[in-house]
């Protein structure tokens, strides 16, 4: 028979966690990464693969390259749609489907840049950018979820967490740029204080929340060597560019602190205490090097980056949700490729890129992630007018469509709930996910 006190106590710390989810907007899904790694944040990005997002000369520069803003001297207005639909599988004996999550994530994004210099007599151009992205087409803040599975869960997919960065450039000699920018993600803290009977009704509550940022750098250079080595005429270098970038870890992080008494059995001196600390939406530091070359009508880039996901283990060990599971992650190498071929005002833009999985455990106990790798495949299209109607400035609208083949990978299902069931059992996991992303774009 189980005490009554230990029932209280389950209520009370599910009422903790209820109040302090519904305050903080939470959400039922959530994922390790964010919509700028996962997919991409422009339809540049999202149709290359990210293999030109080293070489974007939008406002999206602020998170993947900040040194690449100066690249274009105009003022810029973006805004954007995104979805991307999910189907993540995961077969077994046990198991009466394959599908385990479907749930889209859907962001508006929003981005403007410009020349802050312009405020000013000073002649030498400083460019600022801000970029953000809101879940759910902007009705959702935060998306947020870290629970164990006894069926398992995917790693790196379903909803998208706030994206928020903000970052500057300015050229620091001919043809050698240099940028900064911030990630913001926010440390969320949650801290109830009640007073309860043995059949869990609760008075005399206190709840408070708070919300703390958490920003993390972005470090960006490029060098367009035909500026650099030939400023005045022409030469071998003509074309030929280099972007290095590098991005410090972020994490998305929420603790929830719950305290109660019970009249006559637990006093208000030695009170019943929980905490529960845990992480979500988890970026590893990325250090990216990239190269392009640029054709009057067409142009070629190649990117590799490296993706350090070895330093979540650490992360997890303080995890009171996930410190049991043992998780082992691998640092991985991410090549991408792509292509733009111009006709008059039209860009066709493709891409391929190929990521191993960050995971190296097969299992993980009461955690059961499930992470695979994958082949990305992007399409995108961009269409420039200089004169639109009334509009007195150019317009450019983009459309980008991305393919994500998850490769088959077995799973084995460890869980110490007696009643599951299925401990032991292997599964098969592997998926598909389409994205499709809109942006227009006016410059100015």
């Amino acid at each position: 028979m189980i005490p009554a006190t230990s029932r209280c106590s389950r209520k009370t710390l599910s009422f903790a966690i209820a109040a302090s989810s519904v305050v903080m907007s939470a959400s039922l899904q959530a994922s390790q990464g964010n919509i700028a790694d996962t997919y991409g944040l422009m339809p540049l990005d999202v149709g290359s693969a990210q293999g030109f997002s080293m070489f974007n000369e939008s406002v999206a520069a602020t998170y993947y390259n900040p040194a690449y803003l100066t690249k274009d001297p105009r003022a810029e207005l973006t805004g954007g749609m995104f979805h991307g639909a999910h189907e993540l599988r995961a077969s077994g004996a046990d198991r009466n489907g394959d599908v385990l999550a479907d749930s889209p994530t859907q962001q508006v994004l929003v981005g403007m840049k410009a020349d802050i210099m312009a405020l000013t007599d000073l002649e030498h151009p400083v460019y600022i950018g801000v970029m953000a992205g809101v879940e759910k087409f902007s009705r959702e803040l935060l998306a947020f979820n870290a629970g164990t599975s006894s069926q398992g869960q995917f790693f790196q997919y379903d909803r998208q967490p706030l994206f928020l960065n903000i970052g500057g450039a300015t050229q620091l000699w001919r043809g050698v740029s240099g940028g900064f920018a911030t990630r913001l993600t926010l440390h969320n803290e949650a801290s109830l204080t009640t007073t309860t009977d043995l059949a869990g009704n609760t008075r005399y509550e206190q709840l408070s929340v708070d919300a703390k940022p958490s920003i993390r750098s972005i470090f960006g250079a490029s060098i367009d060597f035909g500026d650099t080595l030939c400023p005045e005429s022409d030469c071998f270098a003509d074309g030929f560019e280099m972007a290095l970038a590098y991005r410090a870890t972020s994490v998305a992080r929420t603790k929830v602190s719950a305290s109660t008494t019970i009249p006559g059995l637990i006093p208000k001196t030695d009170p019943l205490e929980f905490t529960i600390s845990t992480y979500d939406s988890f970026q590893p530091s990325i250090m990216s090097v990239a190269f392009q070359y640029r054709a009057d009508n067409w142009r070629m880039a190649v990117a590799l980056e490296q993706q350090n996901w070895s330093d979540l283990e650490d992360e997890f060990a303080k995890d009171d949700v996930r410190d049991q599971a043992n998780i082992q992650f691998r640092d991985i190498l991410v090549p991408r490729i792509a292509g733009e071929y111009r006709v008059g005002a039209m860009g066709f833009i493709a891409g391929l890129a190929w990521q191993e999985s960050a995971i190296k455990s097969d299992s993980s106990l009461d955690v059961n992630y499930f992470d695979n790798e994958k082949i990305i495949a992007g399409l995108g299209f961009t269409m420039d007018f200089e004169k639109l109607g009334i509009l007195a400035y150019p317009l450019q609208l983009g459309i980008g469509y991305q393919h994500h083949f998850l490769l088959e990978r077995d799973f084995t299902i460890s869980t110490s709930d007696i009643d599951a069931g299925n401990n032991g059992t292997v599964v098969t996991t592997d998926g598909d996910v389409d994205v499709l992303n809109g942006s227009i774009t006016f410059k100015f």
